[in-house]
């Protein structure tokens, strides 16, 4: 596999050594960081209020863009409150700090490393498997207090996770729900995410936490949850010690419904016209633009066209190639027949 060195930013397509290839591959699933409107709404934000904000969220004066924000970003994705951090990763980190504990904290497979409580999780299995022994484990333990941890969805082998399994945990127990939902929000459910389509249980309290730098093209990250929880998780050192995001970036996001409204329906077309094209074997998920191939020769064959995939070894450095087609809403519907002739 060889490995390649952008001098320019990423977009539909992208020029190597003075050859020009059309790229299927990253996350900025609706174009958002060369998006021109996006782009005027930002340097708007920038004349408004400046590069940065090098305060912490506890000083005794505050830009009121943030609380803004948040309300603005909770109504938007169906949660009752919401937390913006610098990052995914720090607002991962944060709720998994503040809410994980020594006993009763159940890893789904394939958990982002960004929630990991430590050392690498041993589950193994699929996720169905997880859920089933998740499940079981609760019913019958005496322990009432638990932590579970998951994905929403499987984003290299695509695959929509079904947390349904909620519902059937027993009266009495109390469960923290903990999802990430970096490569869903701005994309499921008409933009929605995860959040609202989780089962709404007494026993269970779900808190979702998601980078913002993929489909909504910022860089922050979002924590989604009751009042309680994001109330809670804004008393602690990880949110108060660190610098929030630039006020430039989220200020325009708010300005941007109707930008990602119009660019999320483009790339469904573009997805459905690549799924109505494809072969049986390859593994997607309707409705998400990313599509897995088993081939281990995919790469090469359409590089020798002038097209580059994602492609890098999983799970560790010595593994095979994972090879597949990322769709942006900065491609055409030309670059997808292009794809689909070269294929």
């Amino acid at each position: 596999m060889k490995n390649f060195n952008l001098k320019m930013p990423f977009s539909s397509s992208i020029t190597l050594e003075e050859r020009q290839y059309l790229y299927f591959g990253g996350t900025a699933y609706l174009g958002i960081p060369q998006h021109a409107s996006f782009l005027a709404f930002y340097l708007d934000g920038i004349t408004k209020f400046g590069l940065n904000n090098g305060t912490s969220r506890n000083n005794n004066i505050q830009l009121g863009l943030y609380d803004e924000a948040e309300c603005y970003a909770a109504a938007q994705f169906g949660a009752a409150s919401a937390l913006i951090a610098s990052s995914g990763y720090l607002a991962a980190q944060l709720t998994v700090k503040f809410f994980c504990r020594s006993e009763g904290l159940l890893y789904a497979p394939q958990t982002h490393p960004a929630l990991w409580a430590g050392q690498k999780p041993t589950t193994e299995g699929n996720f169905s498997e997880w859920a089933r022994k998740s499940l079981e484990k609760i019913n019958t333990s005496d322990q009432k207090d638990w932590v579970l941890i998951s994905n929403s969805l499987n984003n290299l082998f695509p695959e929509h996770y079904d947390f349904s399994f909620i519902k059937e945990i027993l009266p009495g127990k109390s469960v923290i729900l903990i999802i990430d939902d970096s490569h869903g929000i701005g994309i499921l459910d008409g933009g929605k995410g995860i959040f609202d389509q989780i089962p709404k249980t007494a026993e269970v309290e779900v808190i979702v936490v998601a980078s913002m730098a993929k489909a909504l093209g910022l860089d922050a990250g979002i924590i989604l949850g009751s009042e309680k929880v994001i109330r809670q998780l804004k008393t602690s050192n990880e949110f108060l010690g660190a610098s929030p995001p630039a006020a430039a970036g989220l200020y325009a996001f708010m300005q941007a419904e109707d930008l990602y409204r119009q660019e999320l329906e483009k790339l469904l077309e573009l997805s459905a016209r690549f799924a109505s094209q494809i072969t049986p074997d390859w593994q997607y998920v309707p409705g998400f633009p990313v599509f897995y191939h088993p081939d281990g020769k995919s790469f090469e064959r359409l590089l020798a066209h002038s097209i580059l995939i994602s492609s890098f070894p999983y799970p560790d450095p010595k593994s095979e190639p994972v090879n597949r087609v990322v769709l942006s809403s900065w491609h055409t519907e030309e670059n997808i027949n292009q794809l689909i002739l070269a294929l």
